[in-house]
């Protein structure tokens, strides 16, 4: 049961030689020690700064992105609307040329119908003056065929021009 014995001056010795190393650890481990943790300790501040850095700026840039959806969205409405506006303006205008050309050829059609009604007219005026001429010509000479007539209806047609000059 030696183990359990206490020798002083083994104790003395062992708190000196405690004491040494406590104090050489003190003076020249402790320091290094501690600029280490405190490496690591700004090391892991710095970290944590960046990481918050990084979060606020992906924040920035979500919000950006965000906005410049929006605006995209905005755009893309602006433009959708505005050819919706001309698509209109260009049925518009082909309507209304549509309308113009369809009066142009009602018009024309119009003016080539009197046209045709007037040389058909005239035809008609020419074919029954003609007829007329002939039937005059036949009924004249049958009732001519003594000159005292034929004087007479000279005469009488020579009166209706004076008179109608």
């Amino acid at each position: 049961m030696e183990l359990f014995k206490v020798d002083f001056g083994l104790t003395i010795w062992m708190f000196v030689a405690f004491a040494i190393l406590f104090f050489i650890l003190w003076k020249f481990a402790w320091p290094a020690i501690m600029k280490g943790i405190d490496g690591r300790a700004d090391l892991i501040d710095k970290g944590v700064e960046y990481a918050q850095n990084a979060k606020e700026q992906l924040e920035n840039s979500q919000l950006e992105a965000d906005r410049q959806i929006q605006e995209a969205h905005r755009k893309e409405a602006d433009i959708i609307a505005e050819a919706n506006r001309m698509k209109a303006q260009i049925i518009e205008e082909a309507r209304e040329e549509a309308k113009k050309e369809a009066q142009k050829e009602k018009d024309a059609a119009k003016l080539s119908i009197e046209q045709s009604r007037r040389e058909a007219e005239q035809n008609l005026r020419d074919e029954v003056s003609r007829v007329a001429l002939q039937i005059a010509g036949k009924v004249t000479r049958s009732q001519l065929s003594d000159d005292a007539a034929q004087r007479k209806l000279v005469n009488s047609y020579l009166d209706e021009i004076e008179s109608h000059n």
